[in-house]
């Protein structure tokens, strides 16, 4: 199986199946197919221990409940998976110890072997007060998974005595021996007027992070008024044909 990431703005993952080869990723990922490729989903792929359960979990980070295979065991074949916004598409490599937390619209898709499942806070407050941008999801077992961060990514080696605190939306991946809490702005004047949210993630090395320089909810915000006035026009054109065929229709 062969991967290649191509484009530079908004970036494809192409994978290059033969007989014997599969890839899993969520539903709904899929941007194009190639050759006799198949497809099949179900809640129990991609976990080691399957189930209800582990389905629930996973789309409680912010996944989907069901996962899909992709094989070719007819000939040469290849699946294609699009970038969600722009940005950058890593591989990670999982094993040996090394396993990673990404934030919840990261994950693509990866190989057997390889598991995403929830990422449990040290504490509650993490998940429920960081935001829906800052649940996240926990990439472990063994074998190749690639994610997708958006904007431009700036790679951050924390060592033991670091401590790096980050709007939670712009945390896009990090190495799990890194710890992570969630701490407030200080500064009452800050809380009330800053503009930026109460809370911040406060991540201590030792490890490696990945800051994202877009977050998704950030880019929905920024585009809303244009896509509210786009729609506001449209209505207005639909209203005033409506009303040039009602007035012909009347002579």
């Amino acid at each position: 199986m062969r991967f290649e990431i191509k484009g530079d703005t908004t970036p494809v993952l192409e994978v290059q199946l033969n007989p014997g080869d599969e890839v899993i990723a969520e539903s709904g990922e899929l941007a194009w197919m190639l050759g006799p490729v198949q497809l099949q989903t179900g809640k129990g792929i991609g976990q080691s221990k399957g189930g209800f359960m582990g389905a629930a979990k996973r789309a409680l980070s912010g996944g989907t409940f069901f996962m899909t295979s992709y094989t070719s065991p007819d000939g040469a074949g290849a699946v294609t998976f699009a970038a969600k916004a722009p940005g950058e598409i890593r591989e990670v490599t999982l094993g040996d110890g090394r396993e990673y937390v990404v934030h919840r619209h990261g994950f693509i898709c990866c190989e057997p072997g390889v598991e995403l499942n929830v990422h449990m806070q040290q504490k509650l407050g993490a998940g429920i007060f960081g935001g829906a941008g800052f649940i996240l999801q926990r990439l472990s077992g063994q074998g190749k998974a690639f994610v997708e961060m958006h904007g431009d990514v700036v790679e951050v080696d924390l060592s033991a005595t670091d401590v790096l605190r980050v709007h939670p939306g712009h945390v896009a991946l990090f190495e799990t021996r890194v710890n992570l809490e969630l701490t407030t702005v200080p500064g009452i004047r800050n809380k009330l007027f800053g503009g930026d949210g109460l809370f911040l993630a406060q991540l201590r090395g030792p490890g490696k992070v990945w800051l994202q320089s877009i977050t998704l909810p950030a880019l929905a915000h920024a585009l809303q008024p244009y896509i509210l006035t786009e729609t506001a026009a449209e209505g207005g054109a639909l209203a005033g044909a409506a009303g040039v065929l009602g007035a012909l229709a009347k002579r």
